[in-house]
Parts: C-alpha cells; structure tokens; sequence
C-alpha cells in the first residue's frame, strides 16, 4: 500500500536536506522563545507563502494537509483562552474567565502551533525521506547501519499495513465473531498482534541479515552511494529566505503591530 501525491518539483526540493533539517530546527527552537504576537502572526503570513506556492503541491492536498493544523489552533488558542489567569477580566462565568492577559496568551499559543505545522509541512512535502537519510549519512556523518534501518523500518509501515488489511478480510471471511467487552478485545488483540508481530520479526531478522552481509555495521570508510548529495546555491538561498522572513517579522511587528501587546509573558 503506497500513498503518492503528485507534485511539481520546485526549488524547496533542490535544497539539501540536512540543511533543510538544521534551518528548521533552528526555527523551532527559537519559536519558543518569542513571546509577541505580532511576530508570529508576520512569520505565520510568510511562511504559508511558501508553504501554498512553493511546496509543489496541488491546492487539494494543501488544504486537507493544513486542515487538522486549524483544529490544534482551535483547542489549544480556546482551552487557555477559557481558563487562563489575567487582571482585565473581559467575561466570567463559573469556571470560565476570559481575561485580556489570557485571550492574547490563548492566540498566541495557537498561531505558534499554526506557525510549527506549516514549518513541519514545508519540510514534510519537499523532502524524500530516502534523499533525507542519504544526506545524513554523506553530511552529517550518520552510520549508515542507522540510515538505512530507519530507511528499512519506513518501507515496512505500508507493509504491515497492508498485511492487516489482508488479515482482516481472512478474518472476515471466516466468520470470527467476536466477544463483548474486555473479552472482545484481548480476542481482536490476540487474533491481530500475534501474527503481525511473528511476520514482522522474521522481516526485520532477514533485513538484519542482509545488512550484516553487506558489512553496514563496519566502518563507512571507502562505501560509495546511489544518491551522491553536495551543498547547492539553493541552501543558500533557502538560508537567506528564511532569515529575510524572520528579519522582515521583526520589523514589521514593531513598526506595525496588529495587536496593542508585544509581551504575553
């Protein structure tokens, strides 16, 4: 069982992946620690420029994708909005107290989760998980028994997959009934888990077999690859993109802020 999306290749793809991965994580991790509103509302805007125009994908699959982000904005931005603490009461009643402190904290809270989801689908849909680890392994030096398990342990996904889609038609078609209750699911547990997890090692030991008859737990000095990746003019542009995103954010939140806070601490 495959799941492809078709998809125009545009320049996110060319960038390297490992830089593409250090960039983000970078990103994320400076996300924490800004705390107005403003700037992520302004890097929120940026980057789903780049996420509707230059991931490549058509605006269906676009729309589905982010779709789920728009809940987590919905929960996380209404459960602190409801319940968090503040001075300026805004409504109250019972338990709920809205306040300006905690509305602002609430939105902010759920523009970061928006800004995270379109950073992770802008990765997600422009990098191949193959050329991913390839990256790793030529770039960061990954050992390629590592690589190429995980590589290995993604290719099995879709297949136990289908392997439970085909047990549970046999199932079926047998006419295995089910018990009520508990009883009922130790059986589903039982009748499922056993054969998937004895299918599953058997695969993983031929695979470990495999790899240690192709030496990948020896040294990688000398090992030659199918995807030879180098640096390009496009990290490079990638880099520069998003630092103008980040820059252009910070002006553009303190020359021009949309909310009257710059500090939901």
């Amino acid at each position: 069982m495959q799941l492809n999306f078709s998809y125009r290749t545009t320049w996110l793809h060319q960038v390297n992946p490992s830089v593409k991965l250090s960039i983000l994580m970078i990103i994320f991790i400076g996300l924490i620690f800004i705390h107005n509103p403003n700037m992520i509302v302004y890097i929120g805007m940026g980057t789903s420029l780049l996420y509707v125009f230059y991931t490549g994908h058509r605006w269906v699959t676009i729309g589905l994708l982010f779709a789920p982000f728009i809940l987590i904005f919905v929960t996380t931005s209404v459960a602190m909005v409801l319940f968090g603490d503040g001075e300026t009461t805004w409504f109250r009643f019972g338990i709920i107290h809205i306040t300006e402190e905690s509305f602002y904290r609430g939105l902010h809270l759920g523009l970061r989760s928006i800004v995270f989801g379109l950073f992770g689908l802008i990765f997600a849909l422009t990098t191949r998980p193959v050329l991913l680890f390839y990256s790793l392994m030529q770039q960061f030096k990954l050992h390629p028994k590592y690589a190429y398990s995980f590589m290995a342990a993604i290719r099995m996904l879709p297949i136990i997959a289908e392997e439970f889609q085909v047990l549970r038609q046999a199932l079926k078609i047998r006419g295995i009934n089910y018990e009520k209750g508990i009883k009922g699911v130790y059986q589903r547990i039982r009748l499922y888990a056993i054969p998937l997890l004895a299918q599953s090692i058997r695969r993983a030991h031929r695979i470990a077999v495999a790899m240690e008859a192709k030496q990948f737990s020896q040294s990688e000095q000398g090992r030659t690859y199918y995807y030879p990746l180098t640096y390009s003019f496009y990290d490079l542009l990638f880099f520069v993109i998003v630092s103008g995103l980040l820059v252009c954010s910070l002006y553009l939140a303190i020359s021009f802020p949309i909310f009257p806070v710059v500090n939901v601490r």
